[in-house]
């Protein structure tokens, strides 16, 4: 059984097509052991509570500087003892001693075809902005683990989305969710429960 927390900012959409996924049978052999947030008044908490998962807030507010939070928010991590940390609309960046914590046991959903429309200042509604204003046809979503730099870790899985004429932000932010979010995160979540991905030099392979 793979045991998963989840850590969440906002609504809590994609956490929302985990546990339909596991509800449905399409993630397998997997339980969602606690939901994380940095904000107490993310949605995604009370999605959680109202099936019975342990929610948690953590915050760098609560703490006096990073560094402290940084240390408090790795304890936390090592005490739910997962295996695998799930970021689904995380706005906060991991410190570098919970990677080193949990070495390839940490995976990221990202609104873009990463390298595009990534890194320090890419996150939420912004993604969208900017795919809008450079004016490219294709987008999508990415899946990848997690390491010490701003969305550089090994890709996992990609899927394009077309932008359409007509596009705002919201309603391409939407159509990523849907048609690339809320169907890599689940796969990639059976994937690794299942023993189908390995990191071969810096790079994953699906194993059939």
């Amino acid at each position: 059984m793979l045991r998963i927390v989840v850590c969440v900012s906002g609504g809590g959409t994609n956490l929302q097509a985990i546990l339909d996924a596991i509800d449905s049978g399409t993630i397998t052999g997997t339980q969602v052991l606690a939901v994380v947030s940095n904000n107490g008044s993310a949605k995604a908490l009370e999605r959680a509570k109202a099936r019975g998962i342990e929610a948690k807030v953590i915050s760098p507010r609560q703490y006096g500087d990073r560094e402290a939070f940084n240390r408090a928010f790795t304890e936390e991590m090592k005490a739910l003892s997962p295996d695998l940390i799930v970021l689904a609309g995380f706005l906060v960046r991991i410190p570098p001693q919970m990677v080193a914590a949990f070495g390839n046991r940490i995976i990221n959903i990202h609104p873009s075809l990463i390298p595009s429309f990534c890194g320090v200042g890419y996150y939420g509604l912004k993604v969208h902005e900017k795919v809008l204003e450079r004016g490219v046809k294709v987008t999508g979503a990415t899946v990848h683990f997690v390491n010490e730099g701003m969305d550089e870790g090994p890709i996992i899985a990609q899927k394009a989305v077309y932008v359409e004429d007509g596009d705002t932000p919201e309603i391409l932010q939407r159509r990523v969710m849907e048609q690339a979010e809320w169907v890599l995160l689940p796969r990639a979540i059976d994937d690794i429960a299942n023993g189908r991905l390995q990191i071969v030099d810096n790079r994953v392979r699906r194993q059939i």
